[in-house]
């Protein structure tokens, strides 16, 4: 007997008792990203590899640890995108779009890390990203923290999640704090581990986030980089942090929030949630204005964040908010000759006349009791029965399978009582 082949471990099947609950979350994230304006852009799930190293950053984890990269048979280096901001970045830049007005996008689909599974975070897994480009006012930072808001509020989250910030300057600003961060650490060398010593030297900031609480307890006395913000860098924060006080969003300002890719100046903020069980980030992101001009570009302000998709239906799974519409609104039922093509046209009839309406024939056979049982199966609110006799005289029987009661109509009268039943 051959060996059954099993899926690529951290990579999962979503099966039909999954896939209604996460239609319905991608479903409310197209309609919050719509209701701002944003347009839709879908970019390739393969990238050069060159795009990532020089976007993310060399010392990163992500490029340095969790990248699925492979040469084609061209001999080109190429990656699994793992996440969506430089291929977006690439697509506007190849595409020109950025040379004309300014740019407010948004997409979804998988990405590809290779790290140890864990519940809620996968190899494959999926994101939800949105970009701003052409803008450089703290106004647009707002906006996507409202956008994420709203968000939460028609998910039915809003109570269980908290929002941090943080302002990590310019370039510049960061030069001057890193020489001071580095001095510090220097002076607390044994106390840092394997990881933290090699970011003092590749990316500091880094060991700010650390998970490590031994070094957690000497940052207490480590520089502030508010410190070494200049004006320009302190009143775009100040200006983003009046602006969230006057929309009544409330935000925890997090000096060691500093998110993990090297793209990110000024804001950076995370939405976090520990109903998870422990602490986890939900929605992250921040501004990114040199990364354009990094890549090719010309000097373009950007912001955007990016939330993951399992961590989301697994707080709504969690927090038993899966209520989601059924699969199948009305079953057709017929039993004798000729009453199954009646069915089929008639259903057709109906998926015409009632738009949006899930209509299911029975095949396969078997008596009504079968049928029903199926029905029932399925959840269907209502089924349309239809034997010899109905189609002989043009009606169909209508039976309500939540309520129980069943009336004949015509069957050019049943689309409109369907319209109010479901």
């Amino acid at each position: 007997m051959a060996k059954t082949i099993q899926a690529i471990r951290g990579m999962n099947d979503c099966l039909p008792t999954q896939s209604p609950l996460w239609q319905k979350l991608e479903g409310t994230v197209k309609h919050v990203v719509s209701a701002y304006g944003y347009n839709e852009v879908r970019m390739p799930i393969v990238e050069e590899t060159n795009l990532f190293s020089r976007a993310v950053g060399e010392e990163t984890d992500v490029v340095s640890k969790e990248m699925y990269t492979f040469d084609d048979r061209n001999g080109d280096s190429l990656t699994l995108r793992p996440e969506g901001t430089a291929g977006c970045v690439r697509a506007c830049i190849q595409n020109s779009l950025i040379n004309r007005d300014e740019q407010r996008l948004w997409y979804m689909g998988p990405m590809f890390r290779h790290e140890r599974p864990q519940k809620g975070r996968y190899r494959q897994f999926h994101q939800c990203g949105v970009e701003v480009f052409g803008l450089n006012g703290p106004d647009v930072d707002a906006e996507l923290i409202m956008m994420t808001a709203r968000l939460w509020r028609e998910l039915g989250i809003n109570e269980h999640v908290r929002l941090e910030l943080n302002s990590i300057g310019s370039q510049e600003d960061r030069a001057e704090y890193r020489t001071a961060l580095v001095a510090f650490l220097e002076q607390h060398i044994d106390v840092l581990d394997e990881d933290c010593k090699r970011r003092m030297h590749t990316n500091p900031l880094r060991v700010l986030d650390t998970k490590n609480p031994d070094v957690q307890a000497i940052l207490g006395d480590a520089p502030r980089l508010s410190e070494y913000l200049g004006e320009e860098s302190t009143q775009h924060f100040a200006g983003l942090c009046e602006l969230l006080d006057a929309a009544g969003i409330e935000y925890k300002v997090n000096e060691r929030l500093v998110r993990g890719l090297d793209y990110y100046n000024r804001t950076v903020f995370e939405w976090i949630t520990e109903s998870l069980g422990s602490q986890g980030t939900v929605c992250g992101g921040g501004r990114y204005d040199g990364l354009v001009e990094q890549l090719g570009g010309k000097p373009t302000p950007a912001v955007g964040f990016a939330m993951g998709l399992e961590r989301l239906v697994l707080m709504l799974e969690t927090l038993e908010l899966t209520e989601v519409r059924r699969s199948v609104d009305v079953y057709v039922v017929t039993a004798g000759e000729g009453t199954m093509m009646a069915g089929m046209k008639l259903a057709e009839q109906l998926r015409e006349q009632v738009p949006g309406l899930r209509v299911m024939s029975h095949f396969g056979g078997g008596n009504f009791k079968k049928q029903f049982k199926r029905a029932d199966k399925v959840g269907a609110a209502a089924a349309l029965v239809l034997g010899e006799n109905e189609v002989a005289d043009g009606t169909v029987v209508l039976k309500d399978l939540l309520g129980g009661t069943q009336e004949t109509y015509a069957q050019s009268d049943v689309a409109a009582k369907l319209a109010e039943l479901i």
